[in-house]
């Protein structure tokens, strides 16, 4: 537990999780597919880009491309990474308006975004433009997080349903094109991984440091000693909605 609340948690590179933890990746192929739209882009704007890690494994970036992130140490790490690529880094709070023009972008992607404000995507998207995203579903690792805090209220697990992701894109009015959740099998095979996760994916138990959650800690190194691992299960979903050429 010490080694996992000492190691630094910026960015969302989750490599320290090797061999401690595991997680199904979705059968969509976020990256590649975010790739191949970026490629055939002339401007692209990626939001909450995090560190840049995804947008930089793209293969091609297109001739204007922008990245927003709102933690300055994620800013300053996706500004070292992303620069030597051609991209931009705009630290922005996350919160209204985009610092964008009308109509600035081709094609808008963001990875995991902790809210999607939609009526400012489909502003700065071109007519014919589209959004693209992979975000996190309803429920999403819930076995760990209703461990530490208890059974949560129906309101509170379906937040971040797909269908409600489709009504709010289109009343922004983008056409959602495709729309799809998938639930995978996630792994914590010692109690620093969740340790270090719970540091990182902060939202999951608010306020939660090893000091306050010490005794649930212990309980829970029990848990997987016994029985080998903790699982969970991640729910994702991806969202392609496009603006309606005039």
């Amino acid at each position: 537990m010490a080694e996992a609340d000492a190691v630094s948690v910026e960015g969302w590179d989750f490599s320290w999780l090797e061999g401690r933890a595991t997680e199904e990746r979705p059968s969509w192929g976020y990256q590649r597919a975010m790739g191949e739209r970026l490629a055939r882009a002339s401007a692209a704007l990626d939001i909450q880009t995090g560190g840049g890690e995804v947008l930089a494994g793209a293969a091609k970036l297109p001739p204007v491309m922008v990245a927003t992130e709102s933690w300055p140490p994620n800013v300053a790490k996706a500004t070292a990474l992303l620069h030597p690529l051609g991209a931009v880094v705009v630290a922005d709070e996350d919160d209204p308006p985009l610092p964008f023009a009308d109509a600035a972008f081709d094609v808008v992607t963001s990875r995991h975004p902790v809210t999607v404000w939609w009526d400012e995507i489909a502003r700065v998207l071109r007519p014919g433009g589209t959004y693209f995203s992979q975000q996190v579903g309803p429920a999403s690792v819930f076995e760990l997080v209703e461990f530490f805090l208890g059974p949560q209220p129906e309101h509170v697990r379906r937040a971040r349903h797909p269908e409600d992701a489709r009504r709010a894109a289109e009343a922004a009015g983008l056409e959602v094109v495709d729309l799809r959740a998938e639930s995978l099998r996630t792994e914590f095979f010692d109690i620093g991984a969740v340790v270090y996760f719970l540091r990182k994916v902060v939202w999951m138990v608010p306020g939660f440091t090893v000091g306050k959650y010490r005794e649930k800690l212990r309980e829970l190194d029990a848990l997987i000693r016994a029985e080998g691992a903790f699982v969970a299960h991640t729910t994702r979903m991806l969202i392609e909605a496009r603006k309606p050429a005039v």
